[in-house]
C-alpha cells in the first residue's frame, strides 16, 4: 500500500503532462470532402448528329464536353485553317486588349509583292505602309490574307522558318498530337492536322477576346478602305461568331467554326470543325459544302442543349473534417444547373480553398465544379458551412491517436 501512495502523484503528474501536450499539439489541418454524386447524367438517348459523309468532323461545347467526331482522325491538309494557330500565336505572344488596335506593323517588299501572287488569297499591301496588328488579324481572319500572314511570322519572330517553330511548339503544347504546321498561311500541303486537333485549338483560341471580336466580323475595311467580307458566309447567322474557312484544290473545304446557344440564361460556346469535305452545298463548291456541313452540325448542337438542375441551394455536398471526429456539413451557395444533352455524362468535382479551424456558418470553403472546370464554361458554385466550424472539444484533443 505504501509503494502505491509513493507511485500515485508520479502517474497523476505524467497523466497532467500528457494532456498539456496532447492540448498544445497542433490541430490537423481540416479537409473538405465530397458526398455529393461525382456525375450527372442527362437523361433520354444519345441525339443523331448529322456527321458529313466524307473527311472528317468534330464537336464539342466549350467548358461542357464533346459529341464526338466522325472519319479517320489522320493528319491531312487543312489550307488557310493553318491561319487560326498563327492568329492564336500572334495574339498570345503579343496580346491585344478588347478594341485594342495595338502596335503599327511596317509592310515589307515581300508582303507588297506577294500581293498578287495568283491563286492565293492575299490583300494588297504597300511596301513603307504600316498597318496595325488587329487589321492584320483581320486580314487573315476574314479575307484570309496569305502574304499578311506571311509578314505576321516575320514582325514576330523574324523569319517564317523561327515562327513556324513555335507554331509547332504551340500545337504540342496544346495536345494537338496529329498536327504539323510548315507555313503560316496554310499555303503548303504539308501543313497538316485534323479535325479533332483543330477543335483543341479553336477552344483556346476563343478564349482571346481580339480573336473572338474578329472572328465573328462580316466583313471589315482595310487602311484603304477596301471592304472585305468574311469567306465564312455563316457568321452573322444563327448564332455563328467564326472561325475560319481554308480551302485549296488538294486540300479540299474546310471550316473551323464557333457558335453561341442560350440556354438556361448562359449563353454556351459550341466549336467544332469539319476538313476534307468534297464539292457540295448549294453552289457544288468544296467552300459551300465546308459550309453546309457544318451549319447542319451547329444546328444539331443547338437544338441537342439543355438545363438541368443538379442540386438545390441548401443541399448538403459535402463535409469538413476536423481530422478528430468532427464534421460540418457544406452546402451548395445556389442551385447547381448544367447544360449538356441527352445521354451526356458532366463530372462533378471540388476544389477546397483553405479551410480554417474556425468559421461562421455561411463562409465559402471551396467551390462545386460541373463539367470541364479545365476551359471556360464550366459550371462554378461556390459551397459554405451549414453551421459553425469550431475547434474540436478538449476531450478530442486529448484522445486523438497519433
Amino acid at each position: 500500500m505504501r509503494r502505491v501512495k509513493i507511485w500515485t502523484p508520479l502517474v497523476v503528474l505524467l497523466l497532467i503532462v500528457f494532456a498539456v501536450v496532447q492540448a498544445l499539439r497542433p490541430l490537423p489541418e481540416p479537409t473538405l470532402d465530397l458526398t455529393a454524386e461525382e456525375s450527372f447524367t442527362f437523361e433520354g438517348g444519345k441525339p443523331e448528329i448529322p456527321w458529313p459523309a466524307s473527311g472528317q468532323a468534330a464537336l464539342d461545347v466549350q467548358g461542357i464536353g464533346t459529341f464526338g467526331s466522325s472519319g479517320e482522325q489522320k493528319p491531312v491538309p487543312i489550307a488557310s485553317v493553318a491561319k487560326v494557330m498563327t492568329a492564336y500565336v500572334i495574339l498570345r505572344d503579343h496580346p491585344l486588349k478588347s478594341g485594342e488596335e495595338g502596335p503599327k506593323i511596317k509592310i515589307d517588299q515581300a508582303a507588297e509583292e506577294q500581293s498578287d501572287a495568283g491563286q492565293e488569297s492575299t490583300v494588297n499591301v504597300y511596301a513603307g505602309d504600316s498597318i496595325s496588328q488587329r487589321e492584320a488579324l483581320e486580314s487573315i481572319l476574314i479575307a484570309s490574307a496569305n502574304n499578311v500572314a506571311r509578314l505576321l511570322a516575320r514582325w514576330d519572330s523574324g523569319s517564317e522558318k523561327a515562327f513556324v517553330e513555335k507554331m509547332n511548339a504551340t500545337a504540342e503544347d496544346l495536345g494537338m498530337t496529329n498536327t504539323t504546321y510548315t507555313d503560316p498561311s496554310g499555303l503548303n500541303n504539308t501543313t497538316v492536322s485534323t479535325a479533332v486537333d483543330q477543335v483543341k485549338l479553336a477552344k483556346a483560341a476563343m478564349k482571346e477576346p481580339a480573336f473572338r471580336e474578329v472572328a465573328a466580323m462580316m466583313s471589315y475595311d482595310d487602311y484603304k478602305g477596301v471592304n472585305h467580307p468574311n469567306w465564312n458566309q455563316l457568321v452573322g447567322s444563327n448564332g455563328v461568331v467564326g472561325i475560319k474557312t481554308g480551302t485549296t484544290s488538294s486540300a479540299l473545304g474546310n471550316l473551323v467554326f464557333a457558335a453561341k446557344k442560350e440556354v438556361g440564361g448562359e449563353t454556351r460556346t459550341i466549336v467544332g470543325a469539319v476538313v476534307r469535305q468534297p464539292a457540295g452545298g448549294k453552289d457544288n463548291t468544296i467552300l459551300g459544302a465546308a459550309l453546309d456541313s457544318s451549319d447542319k452540325l451547329i444546328r444539331a448542337a443547338q437544338d441537342a442543349l439543355e438545363s438541368a438542375t443538379i442540386l438545390k441551394k441548401g443541399d448538403v455536398v459535402g463535409y469538413v473534417d476536423d481530422g478528430l471526429g468532427g464534421r460540418t456539413p457544406v452546402v451548395a451557395t445556389q442551385d447547381v444547373k448544367a447544360v449538356g444533352w441527352p445521354g451526356l455524362t458532366v463530372k462533378l468535382t471540388f476544389a477546397a480553398d483553405d479551410v480554417p479551424h474556425t468559421a461562421e456558418a455561411g463562409t465559402e470553403v471551396g467551390t462545386l465544379t460541373v463539367g470541364d472546370g479545365g476551359t471556360s464554361g464550366a459550371v462554378k458554385v461556390p459551397v459554405a458551412l451549414q453551421k459553425d466550424l469550431v475547434e474540436p472539444a478538449f476531450a478530442d484533443k486529448l484522445t486523438r491517436l497519433g
